[in-house]
């Protein structure tokens, strides 16, 4: 499947009660999902996170390209010192936790005007809302894509599901997974984790191994690992069959 994969998902995704709309500024394109609309204060969040990158990058170029963590910038911005914190531990880039950092940065933003949202960045989401929620897990070409899901209830909201894919979507990946889904309680963890834990996948044969791993994360709820028609999952998860 091409890397360019359209948001094609969004038709599928049926949110109940909830009101759902889409804010797009410069590469940011988010599907949002609250009790109601809140396109101009979505709006407004995008552009405060976004500054905080874009200044930075502007004082750091480097911070956009290095695939290797960050050392610690006490003068960053927020998120951006999130950004770096969480990616520190990982092996991975501070760019890897962009996408969830975002979303977490809208979700957290909009919670304080509503009471449910799932924020959808690219794939990776932020959500909190009153009942469990259902999260398709999407892997490509593999015969698994799309069968199951994660059952999220809601003892475990705020929550952030990841992931990161060698032949789905803009992401870099370093090994063979079609996806790596990670949840944790911080978007940019789960973000920079799904790379991590992706770019360990070399063989089938890691699977099992690279799930277990994962369990050193500190902060992290439960991950799943496909590649091809194997699965390997680790943690505090439930999934369900679609």
């Amino acid at each position: 499947m091409s890397r360019d994969v359209k948001h094609t998902y969004r038709k599928r995704v049926n949110t109940g009660d909830l009101v759902s709309f889409r804010v797009v500024v410069k590469e940011t394109d988010l599907w949002v999902s609250a009790d109601k609309n809140m396109g101009d204060e979505t709006r407004n969040l995008v552009f405060e996170c976004r500054h905080q990158l874009e200044s930075y990058i502007a004082a750091h170029p480097e911070f956009a390209t290095s695939l290797s963590p960050r050392v610690e910038d006490p003068f960053a911005p927020p998120m951006i010192k999130e950004m770096i914190d969480v990616t520190r531990n990982l092996g991975v880039g501070p760019m890897a936790s962009v996408a969830g950092a975002i979303a977490q940065y809208v979700a957290d933003g909009l919670l304080k005007l509503t009471d449910q949202v799932i924020v959808e960045n690219g794939g990776d989401i932020f959500l909190k809302t009153d009942r469990p929620v259902t999260v398709s897990i999407f892997a490509g070409n593999s015969p698994l894509s799309g069968k199951f899901g994660l059952l999220i209830p809601k003892r475990q909201m705020p929550l952030a599901v990841c992931s990161s894919s060698a032949n789905v979507g803009h992401s870099l990946s370093m090994g063979i997974a079609d996806v790596a889904c990670v949840l944790s309680s911080s978007g940019p963890l789960a973000d920079g984790a799904a790379t991590a834990i992706g770019n360990r996948i070399k063989y089938k044969t890691d699977l099992e191994g690279v799930a277990e791993r994962a369990r050193e994360v500190k902060g992290l709820t439960g991950c799943v690992i496909i590649v091809a028609d194997r699965m390997a999952t680790w943690g505090d998860i439930e999934l369900v069959e679609l």
